[in-house]
């Protein structure tokens, strides 16, 4: 029997559900928790208006009050699902599954191992989440589990068979120690289906904790189309590091040959942390495709509108929501970081019903 292929999705494939991990008041978000609450609520408002929403919150009190204050808001009950399991912090987009699917269009969510990206954080609980929820039956498609380090935020795919990625973070020695590149390409190619790998020599975020996470620096917009990040101040430090990075995207060609079409994102003034200073990772590219919208950061910055400008160019038929992250880069993540998309069918509806109501 001939074995099956299954591919990694794109963003842009039919979707069932957002999924979101609530903070513990007792985090790292501790002196920021009503306004990463906030800005979590505006993501699930936003996201509700085209498909539903699962949340993973720290505890039962935190589920009944999250429950109470949707309602509130009049969240329709089969569009929200709150469950009461433990986490370390809020990244779904990291230790969220990964989601393929065959020629038929069945689909499995792979559950890769995630280390707070090479060790710099607390990930035990956070690792266990997508299994947590399984044993929920919170899916309703196979779950498998994957002894390699991954991270949703670390890769990008055209939903063809190409994947974009930075060597920064999947090579890095933090991650899979005794992998060659080789030896990542070939496990890649064997879960994902991965046909052809785009790798990023340059590019970084100052503030970033993630190694230089490619949905910090460039996306798949459609399988010929990518928006990037570009910085025109030659003062800045990411200056020469980004015009190298758009020098190779540019090298860059589709499976047929033809270049892609980059589209350049702008670049914020710099942010900085009002505790010690230190430069935050405010970047456009981390916006978030769900169905027939775009999730898009903003950092109150003029930049936000060119932004909004340019990904309406990747996005023609998709309404465009500026969520504001200003708080949110203070945990040096953004709005896509927040995230994790989840296929449609993937998610067992009537728990969501079961869950709401």
């Amino acid at each position: 029997m001939a074995k099956t292929t299954f591919r990694l999705l794109p963003e842009w494939h039919p979707q069932d559900a957002v999924q979101l991990t609530w903070p513990h008041p007792d985090g790292d978000w501790a002196l920021l928790l009503s306004r990463i609450e906030a800005t979590l609520e505006r993501i699930v408002l936003a996201s509700v208006r085209y498909q539903r929403v699962l949340i993973s919150a720290p505890d039962s009190a935190t589920q009944t009050r999250l429950a109470q204050t949707f309602a509130a808001y009049g969240v329709a009950p089969h569009l929200l699902c709150i469950l009461a399991a433990a986490s370390d912090d809020t990244w779904a987009r990291d230790h969220g599954p990964i989601s393929v699917a065959n020629a038929q269009g069945e689909l499995c969510l792979l559950d890769y191992q995630f280390t707070g990206w090479g060790g710099k954080f607390p990930a035990t609980r956070d690792n266990k989440l997508t299994h947590r929820l399984n044993e929920a039956d919170v899916w309703a498609c196979p779950v498998a589990s994957r002894d390699i380090v991954l991270e949703g935020g670390g890769i990008e795919t055209d939903g063809l068979g190409t994947l974009l990625t930075t060597e920064a973070c999947l090579l890095n020695p933090n991650r899979n120690t005794e992998l060659s590149r080789d030896d990542i390409e070939a496990e890649l190619a064997r879960d994902l289906g991965i046909e052809r790998f785009l790798w990023l020599k340059n590019g970084y975020l100052e503030g970033d904790d993630t190694d230089s996470h490619i949905d910090t620096l460039a996306r798949f917009c459609a399988p010929d189309t990518i928006a990037y990040v570009r910085c025109d101040n030659p003062t800045d430090p990411h200056f020469s590091a980004l015009k190298a990075m758009e020098a190779e995207l540019q090298a860059f060609h589709q499976v047929n040959g033809e270049p892609y079409r980059l589209i350049p994102l702008p670049w914020p003034e710099p942010c900085y942390d009002p505790e010690d200073g230190h430069r935050l990772p405010a970047t456009y590219a981390n916006f978030l495709i769900i169905n027939d919208a775009v999730l898009v950061p903003s950092y109150a910055d003029p930049a936000d509108v060119v932004a909004l400008n340019a990904l309406a160019l990747a996005f023609p038929e998709h309404t465009l929501i500026p969520i504001d992250c200003t708080s949110v880069i203070r945990q040096h993540g953004s709005l896509h970081c927040l995230t994790m998309q989840l296929p449609q069918g993937s998610v067992n509806h009537a728990l969501f019903a079961q869950e709401s109501s």
